[in-house]
């Protein structure tokens, strides 16, 4: 069974940054995309940011620029670089992977992200 674990969460100080992981142990070749979203509470969760396997990234609005996708396909591991902070990046950010067999969506447990002085 795929598993996505994610890391690296925590207590950071506005303008601070922070590197989220996550490692998928599914075959980087039945991997389509990796990405990540987050959720406040009484919110949809929305697009952080998405890697796909051909390279393409995308973001959401609200972090262009200061958030980085990136993955390293020898680990199986998608990041998400995080600058910039600010507190209304706080949320539960989880980690997705769509797979090609089967066409699934699993997801992590999530990590909490809590940016405040």
């Amino acid at each position: 069974q795929v598993q996505v674990v994610e890391s690296g969460g925590g207590l950071v100080q506005p303008g601070g940054s922070l590197r989220l992981s996550c490692a998928a142990s599914a075959n980087p070749r039945n991997i389509i995309t990796m990405a990540w979203y987050r959720q406040v509470p009484g919110k949809q969760r929305e697009l952080v940011a998405i890697d796909t396997n051909s390279g393409r990234t995308n973001y959401g609005e609200s972090v262009k620029g200061r958030f980085t996708i990136s993955r390293d396909n020898a680990k199986n591991t998608v990041y998400l670089q995080m600058d910039s902070l600010k507190p209304e990046d706080t949320a539960v950010y989880y980690c997705s992977i769509r797979l090609v067999i089967p066409p699934v969506d699993v997801w992590g447990q999530g990590t909490q992200v809590t940016v405040s002085s």
